[in-house]
């Protein structure tokens, strides 16, 4: 079952007033980005699509990825068949490389063999969907199979959030920076998408005993979450008694 949008009340009572004032400042970086792409008549996809030639469907984009190697954060944008994509124009998905991680954070121990300490395999942290103007749609988790990821267990991947930051001017500032403010502005949302997630595995494994779930093709999207930053934003401002 999918989370229900929410973007103010009960969903903020388990955070500080620090940390509202953070995601608060992350919202108003979003809206900053937002403008300053307006201005040039552009848009965060639009940003990463310019020069890559044609936009062929699950090729990743830019090419080679996007990775901070200072903070070993990645990202890439690809799109499914459009099919497949209803409204989506495609989405990132977001990762931490092992580099980044803090030390004595182990993945899990599954039957299907996974690369562990390496850091070319990420943990996949949100993926963000997109319309067809360059805004955001959903928040959703997928499974190991998606991404090849390694896979750690939800409050793992909660304590990497903080480390993920593309802090470089390719292949766009305004991308990036709006990306990373991305990550914790919907931080609430997010903390409860990944632990749905391992909820939601532990479900399907009930169902399919002695299957290799994080390899079964049939379950793909984890969990998933509709957003918006204006009332993302609002539920902040409520949330600290600040008028918008």
């Amino acid at each position: 079952m999918m989370a229900k949008s929410k973007t103010g009340g009960k969903i903020f009572e388990r955070f500080s007033e620090d940390q509202l004032v953070v995601m608060h400042q992350a919202g108003a970086e979003v809206l900053e980005c937002y403008r300053v792409l307006a201005k040039a008549k552009g848009n965060t996809v639009a940003e990463l699509l310019r020069g890559q030639g044609e936009f062929i469907e699950w090729d990743h984009y830019p090419k080679g990825d996007v990775v901070d190697w200072e903070t070993h954060s990645q990202y890439y944008y690809h799109a499914h068949p459009q099919k497949n994509r209803l409204s989506e124009h495609g989405h990132f998905h977001t990762f931490l490389r092992y580099k980044g991680m803090p030390k004595g954070a182990n993945p899990l121990s599954l039957d299907h063999p996974q690369e562990k300490n390496s850091d070319r395999i990420g943990a996949h942290l949100m993926a963000i969907s997109m319309d067809k103007k360059g805004f955001p749609l959903w928040l959703f988790t997928v499974n190991r199979w998606v991404t090849d990821e390694t896979w750690y267990d939800a409050e793992t991947i909660i304590s990497f959030l903080d480390r993920f930051n593309i802090d470089h001017t390719y292949p766009s500032w305004a991308t990036n920076r709006w990306l990373t403010a991305m990550l914790v502005l919907f931080r609430p949302q997010i903390e409860e998408l990944i632990r749905q997630r391992d909820k939601k595995m532990v479900q399907w494994q009930k169902k399919h005993p002695g299957e290799d779930i994080y390899e079964d093709r049939k379950l793909e999207v984890t969990s998933k979450i509709k957003i918006s930053v204006e009332g993302q934003i609002k539920g902040l401002e409520a949330a600290l008694g600040v008028k918008g």
